[in-house]
């Protein structure tokens, strides 16, 4: 199956990446016109598997412009119990084909493997105490996710889609080399895949892709902004460092943990009964949509959000506006003691829908931290009970930030290892 070749050559890479395949990949290569794609150097690759900042390129104010196009590929290892050698050195043989194909960055490939707590179930020896990584769980009374616990999953990013493809089918397609590279083994030598998820982020592509469920036919979302919600985000000054999101201690540091939601996104009422102002106070704060900070998706904000302004009189904002915003409420449980941020945030939209045939708008959202815990604090504080408790006109989701728009579909937990440990780790590997 192909795309729509009439479709503009931006969507129809998109809709190639979201197909997937043996024939997506050949249609994406002809509209590429075989234009070279950098080679990769293994010893070049940095020994963090999140290392990215560095890698991809940054807009006028410093902030990250994430790849364009990412797969996200849940597996599941075969058999049960303990991999042993000969499957440890498949999988690293699969992945060092990668390292070998694509340059590390956005123009080549981006990639990491990580693990869930129910992977590390295998083995007798549990994770030593500086890795956090409990299994997922809901974390408020109004959420029912369906839990990923399948054993790990591949994240692959890129600008480019055929490189995004190509790499998918290297791993789990019968190519038999890529980027002038011999493939000899693939993932799907040791796993089986169980879902695959796609996804795209950047000016122009929401707006490209609006035309699904979740979101209004008068085609709202602007041209200029990299999300369905009409708003910059990932400012550089609101996000934590890959430094601070590191494990810094035990076998597994130069590590991180990774949290990888799917969200559900409704935006009927936010584009047809929110006003600017009112959708400026809700995914912000009231007090940006007071002081007009705030201009077309966000671009004039610069290099930070401006949210901290708005922190120390939370509940006054709220009883004198009636609503509180999102990213307010969140950011009060992620800073330290310090100030500084505490999650580092890589979320990219989808219309995929896990066992629909129709596009319906949703968020991946992977977030890296050096603790599960710290991320299920920041979840708790952006549901904002306090403030229902503060002022009647906020409720469960109502008046709540965003929370009248997101649903929780899926949440999984996992571990990405130093670059050192990715393949097949055990709990000790150092031991």
């Amino acid at each position: 199956m192909v795309p729509d070749s009439d479709l503009p050559r931006r969507q129809f890479l998109r809709a190639a990446v979201a197909l997937g395949g043996a024939s997506a990949l050949a249609a994406c290569q002809e509209r590429t016109d075989g234009d070279a794609v950098p080679a990769g150097d293994p010893a070049a690759k940095p020994a963090r598997q999140h290392a990215w900042r560095d890698h991809v390129p940054h807009d006028d104010s410093g902030n990250s412009l994430l790849p364009e196009h990412q797969v996200l590929l849940y597996v599941d290892f075969d058999p049960d119990g303990p991999p042993d050698e000969d499957a440890r050195s498949t999988l690293d043989a699969a992945l060092s084909t990668l390292d070998r194909a694509y340059e590390w960055s956005a123009d080549g490939l981006l990639h990491t493997v990580a693990y869930s707590p129910t992977y590390f179930d295998r083995f007798d020896t549990p994770l030593p105490s500086s890795v956090d990584l409990p299994p997922p769980r809901a974390l408020s009374d109004f959420e029912d996710p369906t839990f990923d616990t399948q054993d790990a999953v591949v994240h692959l990013a890129s600008d480019r889609a055929d490189v995004v493809l190509e790499a998918d089918e290297a791993l789990t397609g019968d190519r038999e080399s890529v980027n002038s590279e011999s493939v000899d083994a693939r993932l799907t030598d040791v796993a089986t895949v169980d879902s695959r998820r796609t996804g795209f982020v950047g000016a122009g592509l929401p707006a490209e892709r609006q035309d699904a469920a979740g979101i209004p036919d008068s085609n709202p979302v602007p041209e200029e902004s990299p999300l369905f919600m009409g708003f910059k985000a990932g400012f550089v000054g609101n996000q934590a460092t890959e430094d601070y999101v590191t494990i810094d201690e035990g076998p597994f540091a130069g590590g991180t943990t990774k949290v990888i939601a799917n969200l559900r996104q409704r935006l009927d009422d936010w584009y047809g009964e929110q006003d600017y102002p009112e959708r400026v106070a809700e995914l912000f704060s009231p007090g940006h949509a007071e002081h007009d900070l705030v201009d077309g998706v966000g671009a004039n904000l610069g290099d930070d959000s401006k949210v901290d302004r708005f922190l120390d009189d939370i509940e006054e904002q709220a009883r004198a506006t009636g609503r509180v915003g999102h990213a307010q409420k969140a950011a009060r449980a992620n800073r330290d003691d310090d100030g500084n941020v505490r999650l580092l945030r890589r979320h990219f939209e989808s219309t995929d829908d896990i066992g629909s045939d129709q596009p319906v708008a949703s968020l991946h959202f992977p977030s890296l931290q050096r603790r599960i815990s710290t991320f299920e604090a920041v979840r708790e504080a952006m549901n904002g009970t306090d403030i229902t408790a503060a002022t009647p006109a906020v409720r469960q989701r109502v008046n709540n930030g965003i929370l009248e728009y997101i649903f929780v579909r899926r949440r999984g937990n996992f571990l990405v290892p130093p670059r050192r440990h990715r393949s097949l780790p055990t709990p000790r590997p150092e031991e």
